[in-house]
């Protein structure tokens, strides 16, 4: 069972006051760019996979899909989509990534959402996905990205003329690694964008764009904060299709 790290108090309470958290899709830097990856959403099926908040399985209903299922681990993730409203056409409920069960060709998009680094085996969920959407179904997701994931110290380092560098840490050496973001003791899965392309391919999925995130010019004016994400990826996103 993967580890169910957003129902401890003190990372929920970090989490709740995100950015992301607070404004929804909106306060996402990525969003935009995750947005233009995704079918026109009206008369779909979809499915969210780690839908936290709810935030995304609202707009596709807002967009027009027909039927949303959302998924999360976390009892107080959950409990939170459902205070934001009730909508017959949204179903919340409790699953573990790394144990999902899907019923074949139910769906015609999967999304996820900064969930994929939590699940070891990645190979597992991709196949799960493949068989739960309709031929021609699309699954898009983000996940941090794997050279923003793969130091086990995270933190700036200041080279010898005086520059802010990311120590890259054994990125070739896959698995899980525990950082301190929020709380102490979070566990992740490190894997290389290789492995995680090769494994969507092997499930039989079709690649239609890969994108290293970075902030716009028009973003970085607007939260100044954002430039620190130039110096190197935090975020990859992925469009496949079945």
């Amino acid at each position: 069972m993967a580890q169910n790290i957003y129902d401890r108090e003190d990372f929920f309470a970090g989490y709740s006051q995100l950015c992301r958290s607070v404004e929804g899709l909106d306060g996402a830097a990525e969003w935009p760019a995750l947005r233009a990856m995704l079918p026109e959403v009206r008369g779909l099926r979809v499915a969210d996979l780690g839908c936290g908040f709810g935030w995304f399985c609202r707009w596709a209903r807002e967009h027009g899909a027909t039927e949303v299922l959302g998924l999360d681990l976390s009892e107080k993730m959950l409990a939170r989509a459902r205070a934001a409203g009730l909508d017959a056409g949204i179903t919340y409920a409790k699953a573990d990534l790394d144990q999902l069960s899907l019923p074949q060709a139910s769906f015609d998009l999967v999304y996820s959402s900064l969930a994929l680094h939590y699940v070891e085996d990645v190979m597992r969920l991709f196949r799960t996905v493949h068989q739960a959407l309709g031929s021609g179904g699309h699954f898009v997701f983000s996940t941090e990205h794997p050279i923003f994931m793969a130091p086990t110290n995270p933190g700036w380092v200041i080279d010898a003329e005086g520059r802010k560098t990311w120590p890259v840490d054994r990125y070739l050496v896959e698995g899980p690694r525990t950082t301190n973001w929020l709380a102490k003791g979070v566990v992740k899965y490190h894997r290389t964008i290789g492995t995680t392309l090769n494994a969507l391919i092997r499930s039989g999925f079709t690649i239609g764009h890969v994108e290293e995130f970075r902030p716009t010019d028009a973003q970085i004016a607007a939260r100044p904060e954002l430039a620190e994400e130039l110096e190197r990826p935090m975020f990859l996103l992925v469009s496949v299709r079945r």
